[in-house]
């Protein structure tokens, strides 16, 4: 039986039997072509709507689909290193892009033809994302886009970044924003790599020198960016926060497991610490996998800023009970040279590494204060800060 985009599957044995006759019929030797023919049969993401990868199938049946691709030995369009792209800008694309970007830009996004990177933060903004600088100015079919972002992980890769961008200075700061694509390759685009705390330069400053971006490639309306970019947000909080793992992975498995292996390490306060991060850590390990449940079930909801708040808190912890318990030999540290990583690995690295790694937690993908009022005033409904400046025009606030 041909394997189609408009084929109906009403339950996950015949989902099963779409993709082994896939598999039958496609040689995952030619990787680049496998994945496309697995996006146009709907097998990427099977949430997704027909002809956009997916099938319109409950999002809870996208693990029968990877468990069968995985066990045949196929190859994946390496999650992993996609992270911004599939986790992030793909969500936001589909919710707010018109068919014509959707049709443009989800297929290499998913394949990993295209990379992606999120151009949100400013060296100016600190906290508080809403009083970004970086103007975006009409003209003609165009918007001309001018300004600096930091923090930008992966745009010395990127082939594309998802753009926030000032277009109206005379109103508060949440209301003059514009969210747009950006093509990384444009003229004006510089990248420059940010060293950090670990000697590795895993972020870039990307600087903005009137760069073109054409109006189709606006996301959203104009001046609607600060709500386009909350999906982006919601989708990033629970991507950082930790994806479906099992027990004892991450930063806790490495300690743990040093623990059974060094039992002349162990003291009594030492072992009373593991215990309680060992329970906390379970409990946000089961609290993301309820997230993510009802993640498959519509929209992200502010409750993913609680999963990646208590995640930077516990891998500091945890990074900091690796140290305690290897004590000088903890300190050795393996590299500072200035190397461009393909992502964050809190296991096969030093402990010195993942120590001074965890902190930079605190702040990617939203500060914890940041997050600590997105749960007060949207999850558990207590009364918001007093915000002087929440009317007053973006052009005459205090800088």
């Amino acid at each position: 039986m041909p394997v189609t985009a408009t084929t109906s599957v009403p339950d996950a044995e015949r989902l099963r039997a779409l993709v082994r006759d896939f598999l039958a019929t496609h040689d995952p030797r030619e990787r680049l072509r496998f994945l496309r023919a697995r996006f146009d049969a709907g097998l990427a993401w099977v949430h997704y709507p027909e002809g956009l990868g997916g099938l319109g199938l409950p999002r809870a049946l996208q693990s029968v689909v990877d468990e069968e691709f995985a066990a045949a030995g196929a190859p994946d369009n390496a999650p992993r290193r996609n992270l911004i792209g599939l986790g992030m800008v793909a969500p936001t694309i589909l919710r707010f892009g018109t068919e014509e970007q959707k049709r443009r830009f989800l297929r290499p996004l998913w394949t990993g033809e295209e990379a992606w990177c999120q151009l949100f933060s400013e060296p100016g903004a600190g906290s508080d994302l809403a009083v970004l600088a970086t103007r975006a100015v009409r003209d003609g079919d165009d918007w001309v886009v001018t300004g600096q972002k930091v923090w930008t992980s992966r745009a010395h890769e990127a082939d594309w970044a998802i753009l926030l961008a000032r277009t109206d200075p005379d109103v508060p700061k949440h209301r003059g924003l514009t969210y747009f694509l950006c093509d990384m390759h444009s003229p004006g685009v510089v990248v420059r790599p940010l060293r950090q705390a670990t000697g590795e330069a895993e972020f870039n400053e990307v600087f903005l020198n009137r760069v073109r971006i054409p109006d189709a490639h606006r996301l959203g309306a104009v001046g609607d960016g600060w709500r386009v970019a909350q999906t982006t947000l919601m989708n990033e909080r629970i991507a950082i926060g930790g994806g479906a793992a099992p027990r004892e992975t991450g930063a806790l498995g490495v300690v743990a497991r040093t623990w059974r292996e060094r039992p002349e390490l162990r003291t009594p306060g030492l072992h009373d610490e593991l215990l309680r991060l060992w329970v906390a850590w379970e409990v946000n390990r089961l609290t993301n996998e309820r997230i993510r449940q009802q993640l498959a079930n519509g929209q992200p909801g502010p409750e993913g800023s609680a999963v990646k708040l208590a995640f930077a808190r516990l891998n500091q912890r945890v990074t900091g009970l690796e140290l305690t318990l290897l004590a000088g030999e903890g300190l050795a540290y393996d590299d500072w040279t200035m190397r461009r990583p393909a992502g964050v690995d809190f296991t096969q690295r030093s402990p010195g590494y993942r120590y001074l790694r965890a902190k930079g937690n605190s702040i990617e993908g939203g500060t914890s204060e940041i997050l600590r009022n997105i749960i007060a005033e949207r999850v558990l409904g207590l009364p918001p800060e007093p915000r002087t400046d929440k009317d007053v025009p973006w052009k005459d606030l205090p800088r």
